[in-house]
């Protein structure tokens, strides 16, 4: 019972940071592993960087095909 105890105290840093992470639209996962390597330091990160979850998709279209899209 203990060592369960102990392994939940061990991971929960990491899946705090992993939560977190998803719901700045990144990935779990390699927030995830990334908290393990550096557990505090990742955390701070992920509160300084920009949130990705807005709805915009990480690029812009060109000029040429926005006007495609609105002319459908």
């Amino acid at each position: 019972m203990a060592e369960l105890l102990l392994l939940m105290g061990l991971i929960l840093p990491q899946t705090i940071a992993g939560i977190f992470a998803k719901s700045q639209g990144r990935s779990f996962w390699f927030w995830f592993f990334i908290s393990f390597l550096i557990p505090i330091i990742s955390l701070v990160v992920l509160l300084f960087l920009d949130d990705k979850s807005e709805g915009t998709t990480g690029f812009k279209l060109a000029d040429h095909v926005k006007r495609d899209q609105e002319e459908v």
